[in-house]
């Protein structure tokens, strides 16, 4: 089976989200240095450069302005190889975490939206920081580690206490790991890639505020969602209606009333009122609280949304 076949079929498989989001970001880098490359051997290296203004984020509002699809095509786009390696395997190794508790509606609006998060705040504090004022005119930003860091940092405020297997240092907890990434992006904030580290802070602050709110029992992502199922569905037939009745309510010979023609839920999925108990819970005493049973619970009702 070719490549591009196996890409295909990851693309077609439902429930594939985190698989696909690598898949992105690793054929986006593939193409652009292919065609660097290329660009670069016949002495045409300004059609890359004009490519690379058109897919980054710039720092200039007015700029920005034209060019408003650069707060989502900059999150999937890299130039070194190290740069994307370090992102994508995190992606991997806290994104499964984020798609086996929460989804993968969770870990797609964690990816989006923390990426659109740290965008913004990389323009507004390059136009009200002064220290970034000379660089305004001329700064660009692509790399999808702010999306990254949001999911980090989600999974981490969700099951601090999970534990990692690093080499050469051993079993570290999550928590600190995300808090290490955290510190290294504050001490990055005046260096050589600094606007790029204030969007890992954006990104970073993004995924706690998503994990808080969740808690409480407001999902950040449903708007992003709705506006995905709204486009979708403008390119999908449109099932024929069928005309059912319903029938009427019985009542059994132990004054039980039954109706088959109406349902209150699905079947083996959790009620609205035992999710908010659970969430509840995780609020008082932490997500590492839940039963076996009350994890499955939150997971299924995830896939529902």
């Amino acid at each position: 089976m070719s490549i591009i076949q196996d890409i295909k079929d990851s693309f077609r498989q439902p429930n594939n989200t985190l698989k696909q989001l690598i898949l992105i970001n690793v054929i986006v880098f593939v193409v652009l240095i292919t065609l660097r490359t290329v660009l670069f051997l016949t002495s045409s290296s300004w059609a890359y450069s004009g490519l690379m203004r058109f897919i980054a984020l710039p720092s200039d509002p007015l700029v920005f302005i034209t060019r408003p699809w650069t707060i989502i095509s900059y999150f999937f786009t890299h130039e070194g190889f190290l740069h994307i390696i370090f992102n994508m395997l995190n992606l991997y190794w806290f994104g499964q975490l984020i798609r086996e508790y929460l989804g993968e509606k969770k870990l797609l609006s964690l990816y989006i939206l923390g990426g659109i998060a740290g965008g913004l705040l990389y323009i507004l504090s390059y136009n009200l920081i002064p220290y970034f004022a000379d660089r305004a005119a001329y700064a660009v930003m692509i790399g999808a580690s702010a999306s990254v860091l949001a999911v980090v940092v989600a999974a981490a405020t969700l099951i601090p206490n999970y534990t990692f297997n690093l080499i050469i240092i051993g079993p570290v907890r999550i928590k600190y790991i995300a808090a290490f990434l955290v510190i290294l992006s504050i001490s990055g904030a005046i260096g050589d890639n600094a606007g790029g580290n204030i969007a890992h802070l954006g990104g970073a602050l993004f995924g706690w505020l998503f994990i808080k709110q969740l808690q409480r029992g407001r999902d950040m992502g449903r708007p992003l969602h709705s506006t995905m199922d709204f486009f979708t569905g403008l390119f999908k037939r449109r099932p024929k209606l069928k005309v059912t009745h319903r029938q009427k309510a019985t009542v059994g010979n132990n004054g039980a009333r039954n109706n088959s023609g109406y349902h209150t839920g699905y079947a083996g999925k959790p009620s609205q009122m035992e999710i908010d108990l659970i969430l509840d819970k995780i609020s008082v005493s932490g997500y590492e609280s839940l039963s076996k049973e009350e994890k499955q619970k939150l997971f299924q009702a995830s896939q529902k949304d």
